[in-house]
């Protein structure tokens, strides 16, 4: 079993809650969980697989999948920064996909995704623009692989150095929890190290599980 499944196993309840009280068991929880998906994330080639995992064990029943639903309407041309980080001129031709990757009703992540067309085949254009399979599934026959650019974490319950302290106290009300809680940054390629895609992945307070008591 992987960090995160079994992260969450041991510290989560069944449901996600809307509302966490504020004590030293749920900042532990959270801060476990936020470390345990980012080092899941930073793992595997495929962040959809990821989510899968976590949709395998707190989704829907019935098998449910990762979906992509695409934001049709959004654009946001390339800068300099994601051509440099593709590694391509600025007058290469680059296709933009933003989804949101849900599993059931729960919106996990949204992702903006930069990608160069001409390599990849015909087919899997045509299932980006006009299916909700995710990106990683679609493009899973290059056999990419992921390297990571940058990793950040949006929400941290415990403060820096919290090992070496006693756990805050509880407080008199609910723990505040963002609605973004991890960013990552990276570029996929295939095996010989030729970019294809640029992904910025926002992960959501979906994904984090209330302890029990």
């Amino acid at each position: 079993m992987r960090v995160l499944p079994l992260l969450l196993v041991l510290l989560a309840g069944p449901a996600a809650a809307a509302d966490w009280p504020d004590t030293p068991l749920a900042r532990l929880s959270a801060q476990a969980q936020v470390q345990g998906l980012n080092a899941e994330l930073l793992s595997r080639d495929s962040a959809t697989a990821t989510l899968q995992l976590w949709c395998d064990a707190h989704g829907p029943g019935g098998g449910a999948k990762i979906v992509a639903r695409r934001i049709t309407w959004a654009d946001k041309p390339a800068g300099e920064t994601e051509r440099r980080d593709l590694r391509v001129s600025a007058d290469a031709p680059l296709a933009y996909r933003r989804v949101e990757l849900a599993c059931g009703d729960k919106v996990l992540s949204e992702a903006d995704n930069w990608y160069l067309p001409a390599r990849l085949t015909p087919a899997m254009n045509t299932a980006l623009t006009t299916t909700q399979t995710p990106f990683g599934v679609v493009v899973r026959p290059l056999d990419f692989r992921r390297r990571t650019l940058t990793a950040e974490a949006l929400f941290q319950p415990l403060p820096a150095g919290w090992e070496g302290r006693p756990l805050p106290a509880a407080g008199p009300g609910a723990l505040a929890v963002p609605h973004e809680i991890l960013r990552h940054r990276a570029v996929l390629t295939t095996p010989d190290g030729t970019p294809f895609s640029l992904v910025v992945e926002t992960y959501t307070d979906a994904l984090l599980i209330e302890p029990r008591s």
